[in-house]
């Protein structure tokens, strides 16, 4: 392929710029990790949770079961210097 110095200057300029880009890709893989849930919910319970989202919202719900789980583990949780 036949090119002037001006079109070989704008390929390797692009070419620069795809390595760049997939250098940027590269480093987002891999300090990518794994999304794993906290809590593995049973069919039933995420159903339920599902129909109070579409009844209550889901800022609403997600600020009350995150109440919720907050209060039962802080009751279940040994503070510290208490015993079991």
């Amino acid at each position: 392929m036949k090119v002037t110095d001006q079109e070989k200057e704008q390929l390797s300029t692009a070419i620069d710029k795809m390595n760049e880009g997939l250098d940027a890709f590269i480093l987002l893989y891999n300090e990518s990790v794994k999304d794993e849930p906290l809590i593995d919910y049973e069919d039933e319970t995420a159903d339920v949770i599902k129909q109070a989202i579409e009844q209550y919202g889901k800022e609403s719900i997600n600020q009350k079961l995150n109440a919720i789980i907050k209060e039962i583990l802080s009751f279940s949780l040994l503070k510290d210097g208490e015993k079991s």
